[in-house]
């Protein structure tokens, strides 16, 4: 129950996070934006480690260069994600991002090798089904006034979903020798550095008010972090991973009450498709675990 606590409130803080960046990004780069969400976000991190005793540890890394090439595509991927979150509504950016953990799937039997079943490559198609059902309406706006911007919004977070899947891939090597804690530290200070190419392209001088909003959403950036993964430390990520899909439920509510978001049914319809495969393949990797560990237990000790 606390991890399941933990990572609800770590989605909380995500769409919070998301939530400043909407209301008050919009006369912001998406670079100046990604600059302010890494920076801020290292001082919870910073925090964090210190009291856990880790911060000397976290500074450690025996591959530089993987974590420089994580953060590129991070910040990429970030700045498509703020993109599109400025805009879409809210809940349609959300929800298109769900594509991420289902191209992760397949990148990872591509690129790692990985065997996925037919029942895992099925729930696959049927979700990128749902994200195709969501993003339709806005991709056939091209060149409608306003509704051309949609359609880039929707563009940059199905982007944003690759790269991230891509950024999911490059962790999953950088744990084999790196620790969670350098990892999520030299993330933050890259993308910190890296969001600073953009400088050259226009940047602007935000009033207080806007750059209170998005220093909290920073920090919201680097606390969303934490307490995800101190979800994973009481509870098996297959266990927390279906709270995950409580963001879009967030995402209706403050997208009707704060931006007057009303959802349509072809959203509410891709999504209900997408969530529903989402849960599928996450409780086929539960199932799948659980194998595993009873066929270890029935190999008999050698010696």
């Amino acid at each position: 129950m606390t991890g399941i606590l933990l990572k609800v409130a770590s989605v909380s803080v995500f769409v919070t996070m998301s939530t400043l960046i909407k209301s008050g990004g919009e006369a912001l780069p998406a670079g100046q934006i990604v600059f302010f969400r890494s920076a801020f976000a290292v001082l919870p991190i910073l925090a964090y480690l210190a009291l856990r005793g880790q911060l000397d540890n976290a500074w450690r890394t025996a591959n530089p260069l993987s974590h420089v090439r994580r953060g590129l595509v991070g910040v990429t991927a970030m700045g498509f994600s703020f993109y599109g979150i400025m805009h879409l509504p809210l809940p349609d950016a959300i929800a298109i991002g769900y594509a991420m953990p289902l191209l992760a799937v397949v990148f990872a039997a591509v690129f790692l090798g990985e065997k996925v079943r037919v029942f895992r490559w099925s729930a696959v198609v049927v979700g990128l089904g749902g994200v195709l059902i969501i993003t339709w309406p806005r991709l056939s706006l091209f060149g409608d006034g306003f509704g051309s911007t949609e359609a880039l919004g929707a563009m940059a977070v199905l982007a944003a979903a690759t790269l991230g899947a891509t950024a999911m891939i490059l962790v999953r090597k950088l744990v084999l020798t790196e620790k969670t804690p350098t990892i999520v530290l030299y993330f933050s200070l890259t993308a910190t550095v890296l969001s600073l190419v953009t400088v050259p392209f226009g940047w602007i001088v935000p009033d207080w008010p806007t750059l209170l909003m998005m220093a909290l959403a920073g920090f919201c950036g680097g606390l969303g972090q934490i307490l995800l993964t101190q979800s994973y430390r009481h509870a098996d990520v297959s266990t927390v991973a279906p709270f995950e899909y409580t963001s879009i439920i967030l995402g209706l509510l403050i997208g009707y009450f704060l931006f007057g978001d009303v959802p349509t049914w072809t959203m509410l319809t891709g999504t209900t498709i997408v969530v529903g495969a989402g849960l599928f393949v996450i409780m086929r990797e539960h199932r799948l675990g659980l194998e595993r560990r009873a066929q270890r237990r029935l190999v008999t000790p050698q010696g």
